[in-house]
């Protein structure tokens, strides 16, 4: 499980970076500025979550069944988090509405939420200090 969640942790990280210079650069003539800021807030929650997931991915602390519902907990939050961002804030590009499908954006935020709750209830449970 380790490696699935350092690779696709990786890969998010990688994707951030590309929607990044995406809409920085490719839909700076697009989009308007407020969308382009909408845009960017999609892709900075992608890369905490990506490194978030690398800490996850790299430690002892985290017992496996924590380490997998955070993990599926993240990537369904990305997706609908972010990707929903990614579509609201280009709408106006796209033949589909992303605006009906908008009420997925809290539940992806949701979803981070609880796998940050997970971590902490994991470290609450921890029997003794790290050394």
């Amino acid at each position: 499980m380790n490696k699935k969640i350092l690779i696709t942790a990786t890969i998010l990280g990688i994707l951030s970076i590309v929607l990044g210079a995406f809409a920085a650069h490719g839909l700076k003539e697009l989009i308007s500025e407020e969308a382009q800021h909408t845009f960017e807030t999609g892709v900075r929650y992608q890369m905490y979550h990506a490194i978030f997931l690398l800490f996850v991915g790299s430690t002892s602390l985290i017992s496996l069944k924590a380490k997998t519902r955070i993990f599926y907990l993240v990537l369904i939050g990305i997706l609908f988090f972010s990707g929903s961002i990614y579509g609201l804030a280009t709408n106006q590009l796209t033949g589909f509405n992303f605006k009906s499908i908008g009420f997925i954006t809290p539940i992806g935020g949701l979803l981070l939420i609880i796998s940050w709750i997970i971590l902490l209830i994991n470290f609450l449970k921890m029997k003794t200090d790290i050394s």
